[in-house]
């Protein structure tokens, strides 16, 4: 699997965040608190009363003689004809941009319905688009979930990676005594760290560089992604957080095996050591395809002289099958899958049929072994009953065309 180590280029790639909708831009303003280097803001809205109060600059406000400022009352179509009327305001906010990220709570009414049309428009323009969406917490509700689905769905055809983060596996982790407000604040953390992760990797410096050439490598028209992350300080840091990161609760049950690209981003201090950074990179290999692309970055945070940070993205996830998460946690604990005796298991191919995998005589010849058995067992204890014990083994075969029923009558 190769790893590329490519210097970063004088020329900066501008990269920019647009919000869409209430819960995007609640996670626009969370970043702007944070402090992501190198990235512009900007907030996209049905509700001018939201816009106002964001603090952010530029902001977009969609489908004014629509809504006449006053939100899209979580109906998605309502969201989707406001950005239609707004397309080239959405385009002239978006130009010169290198690469987006579209940050979006799916659910409601603006996100769901007009972070496509974005994703469409920024599409058409060339840009390099990325969507960081969420799913709704269980307690939203049953109609608010089929909304969000139906909204990921059109998304996908305009992006060229997805990143989901579902709400509900946070609220899992966290537990149920965790406030609605923090719990929102978390899905806020991790989506702001998703965007965080991958574009630092361009915007910040480091030991090791990564270039946006590299970053639309691995990232442009991939379809499903998965981000992990994780931090750890102390004895083995580098060795605890990748594998907090591979084991994120966001990466539940996702194959990561299959992914066609592998993005991971190392922040720490300076005394990051070579020892380090190759941990890290043995880790990656253990889960990731021999033939998938692979880049891994570092960039030095000053602030961070006695931790390590972990970002792992993947991307390219369009298979079900293969091991998950879980294969590569050895504290993880469950049935094992038994080889079938004589056939080697390629858990790669199980979207394949069986004969295909197998070969069609191995398969073939194996189904009519286990025939010829059940045959040999049926009328072994039919002829015991009946005296006769000459029959050939075609003829043995034939006995499988009578129902059992009637076999037994006969006799």
């Amino acid at each position: 699997m190769p790893f590329e180590l490519v210097n970063a280029t004088n020329q900066p790639a501008l990269i920019k965040v647009i919000g869409v909708g209430g819960g995007g831009g609640n996670a626009v303003m969370h970043m702007l608190q944070t402090k992501i280097e190198g990235v512009e803001f900007i907030c996209a809205n049905t509700d001018a009363q939201a816009l106002k109060e964001s603090g952010v600059e530029p902001v977009l406000q969609l489908g004014s003689s629509i809504t006449k400022g006053l939100g899209a009352g979580s109906d998605p179509d309502v969201g989707r004809q406001a950005a239609l009327e707004d397309r080239d305001s959405i385009m002239a906010v978006l130009e010169g941009a290198d690469m987006i990220f579209i940050a979006a709570g799916m659910g409601g009414g603006t996100g769901t319905g007009a972070a496509p049309i974005v994703a469409q428009v920024a599409k058409e323009m060339g840009i390099l688009t990325v969507a960081v969406v969420t799913r709704p917490f269980k307690f939203e509700g049953k109609k608010r979930s089929n909304i969000a689905d139906e909204g990921i769905t059109e998304l996908k055809q305009f992006v060229d990676s997805l990143i989901t983060i579902p709400n509900e596996k946070l609220k899992e982790v966290l537990g149920g005594e965790i406030t609605m407000t923090d719990a929102f604040a978390t899905a806020d953390d991790v989506l702001t760290g998703s965007v965080q992760g991958i574009s630092e990797l361009i915007t910040r410096p480091g030991l090791i560089n990564v270039d946006f050439a590299d970053v639309q490598t691995v990232m442009k028209e991939q379809g499903m992604a998965m981000v992990g992350s994780g931090v750890a300080e102390g004895d083995e840091r580098a060795k605890i957080a990748a594998e907090a990161a591979i084991n994120s609760p966001l990466l539940e049950d996702v194959n990561l095996s299959g992914a066609r690209g592998i993005l991971v981003n190392i922040t720490a201090g300076e005394n990051m050591t070579i020892g380090e950074f190759e941990e890290v990179g043995a880790i990656v290999r253990g889960f990731a395809a021999d033939d998938a692309t692979t880049i891994i970055g570092t960039c030095t945070d000053s602030e961070m002289s006695e931790s390590i940070r972990v970002t792992i993205v993947a991307t390219g996830l369009g298979s079900s099958t293969g091991p998950t998460v879980a294969d590569f946690d050895p504290r993880s604990e469950g049935l094992q899958a038994v080889p079938r005796a004589g056939f080697a298991t390629d858990y790669h191919d199980l979207d394949k049929p069986a004969v295909t995998r197998y070969g069609q005589d191995a398969d073939i010849s194996r189904n009519m072994e286990m025939n010829l058995n059940a045959a040999e067992s049926i009328s072994e204890q039919e002829n015991v009953n009946s005296g006769d014990t000459d029959n050939t083994p075609e003829e043995k075969m034939d006995i499988l065309d009578i129902p059992a029923f009637l076999r037994r009558q006969a006799d």
